[in-house]
């Protein structure tokens, strides 16, 4: 291989695409915009729930209920309506995504140690968010619950609160998150969101760049030069690389500083995987470009084979073990998923190397066999 006629052909595909000035911009301005218009747009969090309530009874009592919900910052409390039949409207509408129906005599059947049944409706047209708010009205609702019984408890015994309260309590739970201490879906959505856009973009520009000199009939200067396969793969394919690494920067830079993601691990590790798996998609553009033979069935194909596997294959959304076994398998066959580790473990776990070297092992595999098979498919004679 001659590293002249390689810089050459680097050098020439480098022109192309500074001529294109509309393309040059869109290799910057694209992985941005999806990082900042995704990472604004899709949250995990579940706050501030629109919240109406019925108070049926008017009591001290339901309202202290009622305020455990409209002083929390899970819910964003709409008002009182006057009845239960004022809410399937709102409910319908949008105005409000879930209700609280305090019933009458809430407060007397209380205070003579009977039950009480209060009635939430939520809204369960996202079903995530219906089990989330579910979850936090059963949450209130049985520490509400619990400081009744111990309330009874101690009045019943003569006893102090206190000792009512662990009375009704001989376990006490207390959770730890790790890694993501804050819970906040933004630190794990943004270092995810780099393994999505750099799997969709450097097939994207290759496929285009490869595919554009089919189109224009300049890929014969190449069948009639001396320039070899191989010399003119890796000419082709570094502008790309360098672009796609250069994206890589400024998206690390755009996840750390502007969401506030914690990068814990080593950049000595991590720089060198991400472009592993730069050189791994840029791969699969190669093998795309070689399969098609216009800029729009690039585009089609490209979309197709990096926008699913990136988004449902990888654990950005759906944990890969709540996936069924065939989906699965199919995540552990697409390099996705093995990235995705890697952006994990050196933002959120900070582990390097000795934890995540399967993974890395795995991209490299991918990387050489794409490549080996995009080399073995390009001809340097048209096929008919």
């Amino acid at each position: 291989m001659n590293i002249r006629r390689v810089a050459a052909v680097a050098s020439k595909e480098w022109r192309e695409i500074v001529r294109d000035r509309m393309f040059l911009a869109l290799t910057f301005l694209v992985p941005v915009s999806l990082m900042l218009v995704v990472g604004y747009g899709l949250s995990l969090d579940v706050e501030d729930i629109p919240l109406a309530i019925v108070d049926r009874d008017g009591t001290n009592l339901s309202r202290e209920y009622a305020y455990r919900y409209i002083d929390s910052r899970y819910f964003d409390f709409q008002g009182y309506a006057l009845d239960r039949h004022d809410l399937p409207p709102l409910l319908a509408d949008n105005k409000i995504r879930a209700a609280i129906i305090i019933p009458e005599n809430f407060q007397r059947e209380l205070l003579h140690g009977r039950p009480v049944v209060v009635q939430t409706l939520i809204d369960g047209t996202f079903p995530f968010r219906a089990q989330t708010t579910k979850g936090y009205v059963l949450a209130m609702n049985t520490d509400f619950s619990s400081e009744m019984i111990a309330s009874f408890i101690s009045k019943k015994r003569g006893i102090p609160l206190a000792q009512a309260v662990t009375s009704i309590r001989p376990v006490k739970l207390e959770s730890r998150y790790l890694y993501n201490q804050s819970m906040k879906s933004d630190w794990a959505l943004a270092p995810r969101l780099i393994m999505v856009i750099l799997m969709m973009t450097p097939p994207f520009y290759t496929a285009l760049g490869i595919v554009r000199e089919k189109e224009r009939g300049s890929i014969y200067n190449i069948y009639s030069s001396t320039v070899t396969r191989l010399e003119f793969l890796f000419g082709k394919l570094i502008p790309y690389v360098g672009i796609s690494s250069a994206n890589a920067v400024i998206l690390w830079l755009i996840a750390t500083q502007m969401f506030g993601a914690p990068f814990k691990g080593s950049l000595l590790f991590f720089i060198p995987a991400t472009l592993l798996y730069i050189i791994c998609t840029t791969g699969l553009g190669l093998v795309v470009s070689v399969l098609v033979r216009t800029q729009v069935a690039a585009m089609v194909v490209t979309f197709i084979v990096t926008v699913i596997p990136s988004m449902l294959y990888s654990g950005v959304i759906v944990p890969i073990s709540s996936l069924s076994e065939t989906a699965q398998v199919t995540a552990h066959a697409l390099p996705a998923m093995y990235y995705t580790n890697i952006i994990v473990g050196a933002f959120m776990k900070g582990v390097g190397l000795r934890e995540l070297w399967v993974d890395v092992l795995v991209l490299a595999v991918y990387a050489v066999g794409l490549m080996t098979i995009g080399y073995r498919m390009f001809h340097k004679r048209p096929t008919t």
